[in-house]
């Protein structure tokens, strides 16, 4: 399959070159039409997040002279310089491209291997090629099968289950005290972007209540307003009467004191009748006394703790990526058998000789009814009558070849109706396929 990539990504350019070279979601379907516009490429998809730019293509030209057309197109569409661009390229061709569009839509070529955002982008660059009418059948077959392997990757390995982030392993852990979160109340200590993240990943995990303790109360209230439902806001004051409502308390605050101590938990507990009390503490210095851990009934988890089960989930996710990796070899494998099958360039030449030799045996077996012919004679036949028949033969299946490569499964049953992967080579059998194609004829 003739594909060629040309891309960068955050291993092979700092952030300062991809900020340069990201196309907006309002420029691609322009940038993407003007990429067409040279002639040297037939089929377009860019792929534009903020760790990665790449742009998927079908050459028309020679691959050297594509692999320039594009790169000029990058350089010249963000006004670059080509030095400043050329060096944190890297090209991928055929099968290698294959291969890196799966890796990518399953996430295996991420920052943060295994994270789920990058097939929903990968997708949205699809549809915006789609709707700028720079797809054709071969980078339309590539995606869709590149969102099919990344759907088989996610539902066969645990690539995706292990929570990486702050936010996701503190809602990790806390269903391992509370078994589910709906229901429960979040108590945030400070106000900050870390409580938001927070907060967001709790939310989405079923908790609906939510308290916000920060020193500047107009902030407390505007975090806690951003949520559905609202929260409280309260103040650093508050805190020792209101600790037993909340069952999961997230700490980041810059203060040097601590803002929870054993005293305040051991009378939450017992307001709370010695329910689990799940606290988190996110700053540095620590805001949540650590001695708070020797308490029945309260899990107390600093940065370090949340810092071992993330390095302990990234070695998850690399073994999972191991046998994510062997899906896709498998799946680029069989897109590419597929792709061979269905390339009609083979099977019109094929068809070709079959036809040929057909005509070639028919010649042969009514050769002495024709009497005596001349050498000149015999090579116009072969030359002009035999290769007009097989040419007027060959047009309109050539024409029916083209349709059905659109419908991938009528190509190969053409194949198989013409027996063209099992060519005949001696007499006998060009003359048996001569003597079915007749009877194929008059049936």
């Amino acid at each position: 399959m003739n594909l060629l990539l040309v891309g960068l990504n955050h291993t092979t350019a700092p952030v300062s070159v991809r900020e340069r070279l990201a196309f907006s979601e309002n420029g691609m379907a322009v940038a993407l039409q003007r990429l067409l516009s040279g002639g040297r490429v037939s089929e377009a998809v860019i792929v534009s997040t903020c760790n990665r730019v790449e742009v998927v293509v079908v050459p028309c030209v020679p691959t050297a002279e594509a692999v320039e057309a594009v790169t000029a197109f990058l350089c010249d569409f963000h006004d670059l310089p080509s030095g400043q661009v050329r060096p944190h390229l890297y090209v991928h061709q055929s099968s290698a491209a294959v291969r890196h569009v799966m890796r990518v839509t399953a996430s295996l070529d991420s920052m943060i291997v295994g994270e789920a955002q990058i097939l929903g982008q990968v997708k949205r660059a699809y549809a915006i090629a789609t709707a700028a009418n720079t797809l054709g059948r071969h980078l339309r077959r590539l995606f869709e099968r590149a969102f099919a392997v990344a759907k088989r990757v996610r539902t066969e390995t645990g690539i995706g289950a292990h929570a990486i982030s702050l936010g996701s392993v503190s809602v990790e852990l806390a269903r391992k005290v509370f078994d589910h979160l709906t229901n429960k109340a979040l108590l945030l200590i400070g106000a900050g972007e870390m409580a938001e993240l927070a907060a967001k990943c709790f939310f989405e995990a079923g908790v609906d209540t939510l308290f916000v303790a920060n020193r500047t109360l107009a902030h407390a209230q505007h975090l806690a307003d951003s949520f559905h439902g609202g929260g409280r806001a309260l103040g650093l004051d508050e805190l020792p009467l209101r600790l037993h409502e909340a069952d999961i308390v997230v700490a980041s605050t810059g203060a040097m004191t601590y803002h929870i101590n054993t005293t305040m938990v051991r009378a939450a507990l017992d307001r709370r009748r010695y329910r689990p009390l799940l606290l988190f503490d996110l700053s540095v210095p620590r805001t949540i006394a650590p001695d708070i851990a020797v308490i029945d009934g309260a899990f107390v988890f600093d940065l370090d703790d949340l810092q071992r089960v993330i390095a302990a989930n990234q070695r998850e996710r690399r073994r999972e990526a191991e046998r994510a990796e062997a899906i896709v070899e498998a799946e680029m494998v069989a897109f590419l058998t597929d792709a061979d099958r269905l390339d009609i360039g083979p099977t019109v030449a094929a068809l070709k000789e079959c036809l040929t030799e057909i005509c070639e045996a028919e010649f042969e077996r009514h050769r002495k009814r024709l009497g005596a012919l001349t050498p000149e004679q015999e090579a116009a036949i072969r030359e002009f009558l035999l290769m007009g028949i097989v040419n007027k033969t060959l047009h309109p299946l050539i024409l029916g070849l083209r349709e059905a490569a659109k419908q991938d499964s009528e190509l190969v049953d053409l194949r198989r109706a013409f027996a063209l992967d099992a060519a005949p080579h001696t007499p006998e059998q060009v003359a048996a396929r001569s003597e079915q194609a007749g009877a194929r004829t008059y049936r």
